[in-house]
């Protein structure tokens, strides 16, 4: 079987049709997908400046700025959790549009908020939505992509939340002027825009061939890969592939038999797998996918970027206008590496990359911590050391997004089989979720009681941990198929057999269904 997919595979210059640009599509649907995280970058970047005037206008202590910040992320698990099971009924193209419309409202109240709790309200509303669109956009990405690019435009859902970080600051920088009690309003407010955007845009997008193939609708898939392939025989395979994964016999035909069970339907069964029974291999993945996000969030680039205001005063600059220009210098910064990433992930691998963007990190933090210290105690500003503080948070958040930044989201929607993929991701996004939630929660707590310098060493050692993880336990994806997953995560062969058996098993049940399509074709 294996030798038959690559010889399917290997085509000749001389037999292979043209290609179709088709991957322009497939770009486009990304794009517009992606966009859903932009309004996550969006409150990341925009917060971190506005929570600046929000405390002088509505006189919130240091523990409401935190738990104002850090809390979206925290809100935010209602809709990753929510997302996988929404995902697998109602598909991935409808659920991005209910993230939109979600986001959109709570940007409104946000906007219009009198006071904290109504801006708490605000931000609860918005959280929601970002976690639906955490969790689908890079899912739906992996589904339409061809293995080839699939790196490449499954990063964009973290180019998206880059820009908007830096859409967030620019708007800081843009709206500062206006009066106080204004200003932080129009910021939050904005946000509604992409919202906006989006859901327009969905109305060109189709859905994912895969969630068609798991409802049975194998004829609608079969024109949706025509349209994402580059020839037909690519499509061709690539529908073969996702009707053996999930469960459908080769030689059905591609009529619809949605009246006929599928593997894992609507995702009944799949948290009992993940989590009550999983095979050895499952559980590889599991704790692939929770270690890459933990150690994301948890080497602290929430830190940096929500409370960069913080950390550049700490280093010795004082003035608002310039504290928001070197804000916006880092949401620069972030954005033109993770456009690096995109074109190195196919090209150098996930494995290669990871390291040296989590060694890279190390360094810098180090150097971080040690220019806070040097600058915290010495009376008035301490050049050196002031340079050493903005050439390591710009160093840090470029060697975060050429690697550990888009890594999460490319690799998780690549590890977990087809059946388990829409909610095994929204897991993953959980736990990222309420990492950065802690992270982003104790930050100023936790400078006042071990100095700020000491919060950056403590994260360089975490960092340093997670280095060591990935050395050892992170294997390599990099131009593999989403369904050869299984036999890189170490199925073992009696899983294999038990798969054959079900499918032989399946098989009897859709002989009715390929009897019925015959009768439809005649």
């Amino acid at each position: 079987m294996g030798e038959d997919n690559k010889e399917t595979k290997v085509v000749s210059d001389e037999g292979a049709p043209p290609k179709r640009g088709n991957t322009r599509f497939a770009f486009a649907c990304a794009v517009l997908a992606s966009m859903t995280t932009t309004v996550l970058g969006y409150d990341i970047g925009v917060m971190s400046g506005a929570t600046i005037f929000i405390q002088k206008d509505l006189h919130i202590s240091d523990v409401q700025v935190e738990v104002l910040v850090g809390i979206i992320n925290l809100y935010s698990l209602i809709g990753s959790i929510a997302a996988g099971r929404t995902s697998d009924l109602i598909g991935r193209r409808y659920t991005i549009v209910l993230a939109a419309g979600i986001v959109f409202a709570g940007a409104l109240l946000m906007g219009f908020a009198t006071n904290y709790a109504f801006l708490m309200c605000g931000r609860f509303v918005a959280g929601v939505g970002v976690g639906y669109g955490v969790v689908i956009a890079p899912v739906y990405t992996a589904e339409i992509s061809p293995a080839s690019v699939r790196g490449f435009l499954t990063s964009f859902s973290e180019v998206f939340i880059n820009f908007g970080i830096l859409l967030g600051y620019v708007s800081n920088v843009a709206f500062s002027h206006f009066s106080l009690h204004i200003g932080w309003r129009l910021m939050l407010g904005v946000g509604a825009v992409p919202a906006v955007c989006l859901a327009l845009g969905v109305l060109f997008m189709p859905e994912s061939p895969r969630w068609l193939v798991l409802q049975g609708r194998l004829s609608d898939a079969a024109h949706v890969l025509d349209r994402l392939s580059a020839t037909p025989e690519e499509a061709h395979l690539r529908l073969s592939e996702m009707k053996s994964s999930a469960g459908i016999p080769s030689d059905t035909t591609t009529a619809n038999i949605t009246p006929f069970p599928i593997t894992n339907r609507g995702g009944s069964g799949v948290w009992k797998e993940l989590f009550l029974h999983p095979t050895p291999a499952v559980r590889r993945v599991l704790i692939s996918a929770f270690g890459i996000h933990f150690f994301q969030q948890a080497s602290g680039i929430d830190s940096v970027v929500l409370y960069s205001p913080h950390v550049f005063q700490k280093s010795g600059l004082s003035s608002n206008n310039a504290l928001l220009a070197m804000t916006v210098a880092v949401g620069l910064t972030k954005t033109i590496f993770i456009l690096v990433a995109t074109f190195l992930l196919d090209r150098i691998g996930r494995r290669p990359l990871l390291l040296a963007s989590v060694g890279g990190m190390i360094f810098t933090l180090i150097g971080l911590g040690i220019g806070l210290t040097a600058a915290e105690h010495h009376e008035g500003k301490l050049v050196w050391a002031m340079g050493l503080c903005f050439s390591s948070i710009l160093a840090f958040v470029a060697f975060f997004s050429i690697g550990l930044g888009p890594m999460p989201s490319v690799y998780c929607s690549e590890i977990f089989p087809m059946r388990l993929r829409a909610q095994g991701a929204a897991a993953g996004v959980v736990v990222n979720r309420v990492t950065s939630g802690i992270i982003s929660m104790s930050f100023l707590s936790l400078y006042k009681a071990i100095s700020i310098g000491g919060a950056f060493f403590l994260y360089a050692g975490v960092a340093a941990v997670g280095w060591v993880f990935f050395y050892g336990y992170f294997r390599e994806t990099k131009g593999r198929t989403l369904e050869e997953m299984g036999k890189l995560f170490g199925f073992s062969k009696e899983e294999m057999e038990a798969e054959d058996d079900t499918m032989k098993t399946k098989e009897e049940g859709f002989g009715e269904a390929r009897e019925m399509a015959a009768m439809a074709a005649l």
